[in-house]
């Protein structure tokens, strides 16, 4: 792989052609979901060999807390709608509330893609210029008539809202596709450079023409991709992610029929988890930005609510392990080192931490000045009142007067640092 303008050329052209012996796509999008929607709860249950991959059999694959957040609060249903070789299979909403957005989910549209080149469609989704076909998510495939009446497709006011859908493609490569198959040789041989650039075009939704690779990254695409296995390797990005085989298709009853689902099923949820994660870590640091502009109430319940939302999120989503082994623990790692979440969720805590630490010093200095403040107002007041019980005056207008001293003293005494400082630490 030479990089040069010719090879460059050569490869998109190829790519925009390759068409899979099975091709699938999903398509990820947020959405506003104000009601349980009329759909079967869990996971769409997709076919396997020995059973239906549904909420159980994936339960199973995943610890208790990975399953609660993936199967908790989620519905499907079956499709029929269809376009230029894009056949939608299925829909699902995922409900993914939060304290700033209750009605928060993400929909999920399965769509089966035969007889037509993936790419071509895939550079349509993501809107790049000069792409060839129309969006094949529209018309009778719009998101929004798809969801009409379950869900709401308008864009979400979060600032770091994906513009465009995220898509998770997957392509069974034919003995034709030459740029995805092993070499030649007794252990498969090795996989040529043009099968992790084909996998990054599936991914990114851009041949090799719209975003040209260094030769000098081409070492870090390769060692970037998860190798699921000898037959296969995915590849995710901040764009999409893609799974690609690496051996010819033969049919019905090939290890492709595990592939797909898997691809469809596990390896999408850790897709669908790391989405989550990335959705509320975005929201979490907004709200750590508004730790000090915040609505009229004290920093200390600031930084309390704060607390709690983060407890919340690392009870409910924070995993990075789905399971004690296997490759979909590698995909949600993938996704979480693509959006560097460990780092900005260690960032989040260590800002937490500072801010709890001021808020805990504040209310220190607001409970000393209290106390600061008894002192200057009670002492002259029982200064004067013992004075008065060892003179034995019982006197009402001695009472009186008294006082009024005694609240004179304290009045100037408040007028002094010392008063002034006690007064400004209550006001925080």
């Amino acid at each position: 792989m030479g990089g040069s303008a010719q090879d460059t050329g050569e490869l998109s052209r190829s790519f925009m052609a390759a068409v899979g012996s099975r091709q699938t796509v999903a398509v990820l999008l947020p959405v506003r979901l104000a009601a349980e929607p009329p759909w079967t709860p869990g996971p769409f249950p997709f076919p396997v060999t020995d059973g239906v991959a549904d909420t159980a059999a994936r339960s199973r694959l995943f610890t208790p807390a990975s399953a609660r957040a993936l199967y908790g609060q989620r519905w499907h249903t079956r499709g029929a709608a269809e376009r230029d070789g894009w056949r939608l299979d299925a829909m699902e909403l995922l409900r993914t509330p939060s304290a700033r957005s209750p009605h928060r989910a993400l929909a999920v549209l399965h769509f089966t893609v035969s007889g037509t080149p993936l790419l071509p469609a895939l550079r349509a989704i993501s809107g790049r210029a000069g792409s060839a076909g129309a969006d094949p998510l529209t018309g009778a495939l719009e998101p929004a008539a798809l969801l009409s009446g379950v869900a709401s497709t308008d864009p979400p006011a979060s600032p770091f809202a994906p513009a465009r859908p995220y898509t998770v493609a997957f392509l069974a490569p034919d003995a034709a596709t030459g740029a995805a198959l092993r070499d030649d040789g007794p252990m498969g041989g090795e996989l040529p450079a043009s099968a992790d650039l084909l996998l990054r075009s599936l991914a990114s939704r851009a041949t090799p023409a719209d975003i040209p690779l260094p030769a000098e990254r081409l070492a870090g695409l390769r060692s970037g991709a998860v190798r699921m296995s000898a037959d296969w390797s995915a590849l995710v990005l901040r764009q999409g992610a893609a799974f690609l085989g690496h051996r010819p298709d033969t049919g019905p009853g090939d290890f492709y029929d595990h592939a797909a689902v898997g691809a469809r099923g596990v390896h999408l949820d850790a897709i669908l988890l790391g989405t989550v994660q990335r959705d509320l870590i975005e929201e979490l640091t907004d709200d750590l930005s508004e730790v000090f502009t915040g609505p009229g109430v004290t920093l200390t319940r600031r930084v309390g609510a704060l607390e709690r939302r983060i407890a919340v999120f690392r009870s409910a989503y924070w995993r990075q392990h789905l399971d004690a082994h296997g490759p979909a623990n590698e995909v949600l790692l993938a996704f979480q080192a693509r959006h560097r979440l460990p780092e900005r969720f260690a960032q989040i805590l260590a800002e937490a931490a500072d801010y709890a630490r001021l808020a805990q010093t504040q209310e220190s200095q607001q409970i000393a000045a209290a106390l600061g403040l008894l002192t200057i107002l009670g002492l002259p007041v029982s200064t004067a009142l013992g004075i008065l019980q060892v003179l034995g005056d019982t006197a009402p207008r001695d009472l009186v007067l008294a006082l009024t001293a005694a609240l004179a003293t304290a009045g100037a005494a408040l007028l002094t640092r010392y008063g002034r400082l006690v007064i400004g630490s209550l006001r925080g």
